[in-house]
Parts: C-alpha cells; sequence; structure tokens
C-alpha cells in the first residue's frame, strides 16, 4: 500500500484519488477550500462523475480516502504527492496559467521535513 497525497479536489484529483484509493491505497485529499472539503465529506460531489458520490463513500468508510484543508497534515506520512490543481488558459495567449502549481510547489517545499 501506496501512501498518496492528492493536491486539489476538482476533476482530476478527485477522481484520482477515489481510484487510487479503491485500489487499495491510502488517500489523503488536500484542498484550499474547507467548504468544498465539508461538502465531499457530506457527500455531495463538487461535479458530476456517475458513481464518484458511492465510490468516495465506499473508500471514506474504509478509511483508504480522506480529506483535509492542511497540506502538512496531508503530507505528513506521504510517500507520493501529486499535484492536481487548476491550470486556467490565457485569454491572451492560449497558454496554461501555472501559477497555481508553482504555489503549490512552494507549499510542499515548506512542509517537506529531513
Amino acid at each position: 500500500m501506496t501512501r498518496i497525497c492528492m493536491i486539489g479536489t476538482g476533476y482530476v484529483g478527485l477522481v484520482s484519488g477515489a481510484c487510487m484509493a479503491d485500489f487499495g491505497h491510502q488517500v489523503t485529499c488536500v484542498d484550499i477550500l474547507p467548504e468544498r472539503i465539508a461538502a465531499i465529506e457530506r457527500g455531495e460531489m463538487p461535479f458530476y462523475e456517475p458513481g464518484l458520490d458511492v465510490l468516495v463513500a465506499k473508500n471514506v468508510r474504509e478509511e483508504h480516502l480522506s480529506f483535509t484543508t492542511d497540506l502538512a497534515t496531508g503530507m505528513a506520512e506521504a510517500d507520493v504527492v501529486f499535484i492536481a490543481v487548476q491550470t486556467p488558459q490565457s485569454e491572451d495567449s492560449g497558454e496554461a496559467d501555472l501559477s497555481y502549481i508553482w504555489e503549490v510547489g512552494k507549499q510542499i517545499g515548506a512542509c517537506l521535513v529531513d
């Protein structure tokens, strides 16, 4: 079993995290929006994906999947960290805005310990 920290609970992060948990890994999903985490924990998915609510509920119940707004908590025992935050497209050039990824990278660095 691998301990995974999934940063972001959007389309990529939540679905990937739930699927990895269903494979038997220990997954902690981290998001900066407390209202989003609270809604997911109540069983309210932030978008429609068939069967996602059932998959999330099953893996939370089996203690393979958990949620937090605290990055240090999510990373505490992680073997692997995935960054699944938004990369909105620039209106001018059409390029991906990587500023959220860079910011999360800085926060991950601050959480690393020897």
